[in-house]
């Protein structure tokens, strides 16, 4: 699906994705209909701009016994305020408005290169594979063994890539419960984005990814400076604290806190915690 080509009036500036998002009418077009809560292909127009967007109304959430009713949405929003405090955009705008369902999360739609549709005709590079044998091989990180068919496994590996890399620390610092493999669309660009933020903020240990290639080893110099930063940010007063209070509950802010805290402390990826399945079914 394709957003409507639009012509920009010459010499109006573009507004931000964000505020074309907030203020753009939304016109539903279509349903992804492999979601589990409802999900709506839109697009948005604001100014004689329009992009594509996907739109989750808060009515159409499945109720979770771990989560409050009503929240999905916001927690989606506050990944994306994480992800933009981490100056490291893993994950496309996304705001709360009200639409044409009521209240939900709108974010914008991102177009994955896959095959020919890379940057200059060049294939999307693979992010997760199947693998024979017990290694990985050069450039690849072990998850764990799968079975692929009866009396066969195969050994489940990801792109030892540092845009995964920082994907795995932001959902460590955001507890993401489902990071499936797709939720990781590789722009055209070259840039890595993250989708499906729902079941995040939780303040029970809750992580179950795909990503744990690096569980246990040390994180890297530039992770380490950007939870430093995160976590003054993260103090009262700061702005993304008075946000992220708008979106989930103290309590969470506080196990937030100290899931940076940890991280900074031990100076090294999570290990599975061994109290909740530490990967994420179906796996994709």
């Amino acid at each position: 699906m394709s957003a409507p080509e639009r012509i920009s009036p010459r010499g109006v500036t573009p507004p931000e994705p964000s505020e074309l998002l907030a203020r753009g009418e939304l016109t539903v077009r279509g349903r992804v209909r492999e979601a589990s809560n409802a999900v709506l292909y839109c697009t948005v127009e604001y100014e004689g701009h329009s992009a594509a967007c996907v739109y989750k109304p808060v009515a159409g959430e499945r109720p979770l016994w771990d989560f409050p009713d009503g929240t999905l949405a916001q927690r989606e929003v506050a990944a994306y305020e994480l992800s933009e405090a981490t100056g490291w955009g893993l994950v496309p705008p996304t705001v709360l408005r009200d639409g044409p369902y009521g209240q939900g999360m709108c974010q914008l739609w991102i177009e994955a290169a896959t095959g020919e549709d890379g940057e200059d005709g060049d294939d999307a590079p693979e992010l997760l594979a199947l693998v024979d044998g017990d290694e990985p091989g050069p450039g690849w990180k072990a998850v764990a063994f799968a079975e692929v068919e009866e009396g066969r496994t195969a050994l489940l590996v990801h792109a030892d890539d540092e845009r995964l890399r920082r994907l795995a620390v932001l959902d460590a610092v955001i507890n993401n419960g489902d990071r499936k493999g797709g939720h990781l669309l590789p722009a055209p660009d070259g840039r890595l984005y993250a989708i499906d933020h729902g079941v995040t903020f939780n303040a029970d240990d809750k992580l179950r990814t795909l990503l744990w290639g690096w569980a246990g080893e040390p994180l890297s110099d530039e992770a380490l400076t950007v939870l430093r930063r995160l976590a003054d940010r993260l103090a009262d007063g700061d702005p993304l604290t008075a946000r992220l209070a708008e979106l989930i509950t103290e309590a969470e802010i506080a196990a937030l806190r100290a899931r940076v805290a940890a991280l900074l402390r031990s100076g090294c990826h999570p290990k599975p915690s061994g109290q909740w399945p530490a990967i994420p079914w179906p796996p994709v």
